[in-house]
């Protein structure tokens, strides 16, 4: 092997290793940092509107902040989206997670690179701990009714058919509704979600242009 081959080598063996830091740094940046995302679902409307574009911020699962009511966050998606009222334990309210991925291989596959993975985009209503009831079109926490200004003036919340609509919620988990509520799967129907499965805090909105600034 000539000099002028081995050079080649070098110079293409440097190319690798610059191109293999650079997806492990974005990986890292993308799980522990943020993210871009796009909405695709109406649950969140109208605060949030399908198309839109949105940075996640995921320092606060890093730093393992506790979600706070009002926050609109990410979440993986349960592996039942609706629960049947003749399996709703409402001593255990939680929802159900079955698929878990085996494997390390798998699971970078799924939580790393986020591959066949679905989340969810909904607001922290009940925090651990909290009595959330759905009564006469009003959520109540702790028999307090909730100030939800996000909400349209014409928008009731009814309990979608859900069975969870009476409950404490458990420690480690909160109660996630989407602001669109005639339209929003969510722990009405399959219960509370666990804290680690949170995945991001919806932080800004970068498309349309004319939208641009922090979420609330």
């Amino acid at each position: 092997m000539n000099e002028e081959t081995k050079k080649h080598i070098k110079e293409i063996l440097e190319w690798c290793y610059c191109i293999i830091i650079a997806i492990v740094f974005a990986l890292l940046i993308r799980h522990y940092i943020g993210t871009p995302t796009i909405v695709q679902q109406p649950s969140m409307y109208p605060t949030l509107k399908q198309n839109q574009r949105l940075i996640l911020n995921r320092v606060f699962r890093t730093i393992k902040e506790e979600p706070k009511r009002g926050e609109i966050v990410t979440f993986e998606a349960p592996s039942k989206s609706y629960i049947l009222a003749q399996d709703v334990d409402l001593e255990n309210p939680v929802a159900v997670y079955e698929n878990e991925p085996q494997g390390l291989w798998n699971k970078f596959i799924y939580y790393g690179l986020e591959i066949n993975k679905t989340s969810y985009i909904k607001r922290v209503i009940g925090l651990p701990g909290e009595h959330v009831k759905i009564e006469d079109n009003k959520v109540y926490i702790n028999g307090k009714p909730l100030e939800e200004d996000y909400l349209q003036k014409t928008v009731v919340t009814d309990s979608m058919g859900g069975s969870f609509t009476d409950l404490t919620v458990p420690q480690g988990y909160v109660f996630v509704m989407g602001d669109n509520r005639p339209q929003s799967t969510d722990s009405r129907r399959f219960g509370c979600i666990p804290i680690e499965k949170l995945e991001s805090k919806v932080w800004i909105r970068f498309w349309p242009l004319n939208l641009f600034g922090k979420v609330k």
